[in-house]
Formats: structure tokens, sequence, C-alpha cells
């Protein structure tokens, strides 16, 4: 319920930023036309948001016919953690990492990169897959996707603004610091969004993943394998889609200085250690050797 109110939040915060930045650019009918944008936004990213993600990365889904180890993996855990079934995506890029998408868990998919299942053994593959159905059990996947379309939405329109300017009610040109401030602040905004929902939340799947896992050693170890690997392999969908970047087990990201302010996730030597404390706690159980 708590995901729902926040979902809701988000939507109607993305409205009312659209409508200020279509007031700036175009004054009362830019704001109107805005909210009309806004509302089939909240819309389309409602229903379809996950398949614009999973499309974005070329995702081509995975049965156990094509994929038997890892789609029978992902059906040991989603039985494991009492969820439905869910889509099975595999995306052909050597850049180490995994997402969960979709609105609900009756509607979810897990997708892994072809390079993230050739750096993990089979364990530390299930942990990780564990991390991705506890976003889908503690239905975080809504708020990630559709705030991931959402924030690429915003930079469009930031985009957009810096191209043509902002112009007034009878269609002159209006002041050009605005639409310079529209663009700067914009994305900005999208990204603050994106980090107040995101951090936390991963602490909560690693947790989560090490239940429906038994193994929580499996995950730390995968954490720091994958944050090591993917310093040196760059995820070139996410880096055109940096909106995207949340959705991910460990942040893909290469930018540092003022893009490290809008890390979506917490350090990785912080969820090891959390994660080891757990393992000491609870033995490891079950899980592939």
């Amino acid at each position: 319920m708590f995901n729902w109110m926040k979902t809701f939040m988000l939507m109607a915060a993305i409205t009312a930023l659209f409508m200020v930045l279509g007031g700036m650019l175009g004054g009362r009918g830019g704001m109107l036309m805005a909210l009309a944008f806004a509302v089939v936004m909240n819309f389309g990213a409602y229903w379809f948001s996950d398949k614009m993600v999973l499309r974005m990365y070329n995702a081509q889904e995975v049965d156990a016919s094509n994929a038997p180890e890892f789609y029978n993996m992902v059906a040991d855990l989603a039985r494991r953690a009492e969820l439905p079934m869910p889509r099975v995506y595999l995306i052909n890029d050597p850049a180490p990492n995994a997402f969960a998408t979709g609105r609900n868990p009756e509607h979810a998919a897990v997708a892994a990169t072809t390079g993230i299942l050739k750096v993990l053994s089979a364990r530390e593959m299930r942990g990780v897959m564990a991390h991705e159905l506890a976003h889908v059990k503690h239905r975080d996947i809504l708020i990630s996707t559709v705030s991931a379309t959402m924030a690429g939405a915003i930079s469009a329109l930031a985009n957009f603004a810096m191209l043509f300017g902002s112009r007034d009610e009878n269609g002159r040109p209006a002041n050009p610091i605005a639409s310079i401030a529209v663009a700067l602040l914009a994305p900005i905004a999208a990204s603050l969004i994106q980090m107040a929902i995101s951090r936390a939340r991963e602490f909560e799947a690693d947790r989560g993943g090490a239940e429906i896992s038994g193994d929580p050693a499996a995950l730390a170890s995968a954490l720091d394998k994958i944050h090591r690997y993917a310093q040196g392999i760059p995820f070139q969908t996410t880096e055109a889609h940096p909106e995207t970047a949340q959705m991910m087990i460990m942040n893909p990201l290469s930018g540092g200085g003022i893009a490290s302010l809008f890390s979506t996730h917490p350090p990785t030597e912080e969820r090891v250690a959390r994660l080891m404390e757990l393992a000491e706690q609870q033995p490891a159980r079950g899980g592939l050797q």
C-alpha cells in the first residue's frame, strides 16, 4: 500500500512539474498542453513502461527450452518467494547487471545481461535473481519503472526547452534565462526523485534476496564481483539512458563528480558488510554450488 502511495505521489509531483515547465515555456497554453501530456504519460507509464524499458535494452524473452538453467533458477526462487512466475529476459551485453520491472507481481519480469551470467557462479547468480525477486515481492518495481520513464520524459522536455527556448502567450520569445534554468534544473529534479526512492530499498532487497535464496554470503560475493567487473565494462544502453540506472542491481554509470551526487545505490561496501552480518547470523542453506 505504501508503494502505491509513493507511486501516486510521484505521478502527481511529475504532473505538477510538467505544468510549471509548460507555463514557463508557453504560458497558460503551455501549461494546459503540459497537463494533457502528463495525463497521457502517466497512463502510458503505468501500463507500458516495463515494455518500453525492455525494448530499450533489446531484451529477449527466454524460457526453459532456450535458457534452461537460468529459467529454472528463477522458477525455483519464485516458488521459494511464493511469487507468480515472472517473465524472464536476457540482454546481450557484456556489462554485468540485472533488473526487475513490471507493474505488480502478477505482471513482473526479470532481466539479466549475458555478461553477468559469464562473470558469476551459479550460486552467486542465484543470489542476484533472489534480490530482483525481492524487489518484485516488495512491489518496488512499479515506482522504479515509472520513475525511469518519467525521468526520461523530463530530460527530453528540458532538451526541447534548451533547443527551442520559451515563448509567451503571443508566441514571442520569452526570457531565455528561464529556458536555460528549466533545461538545467529539470534533470536534477528527476535525479533527486529517483535518489529519494532508491537508496533504502536496495538494502531491503538485499535482505529480502538473502532470505529467498537462504545464502546471504552468495549475494555479498556477487555484489563485490559485479562492482569490480562493472567498473571496466561500460553498460552502453544505461549510459545513453541514465534514468534507468536506478533499476539495476548495481549502478552502472561511469560518471563521477556531480553525477556521483545522484547515485541511486548505497555504497557496495556497506551492502556487502550488511549481508555478511546476515550470513553470520543465518548460516547459508540451499543455494547452488
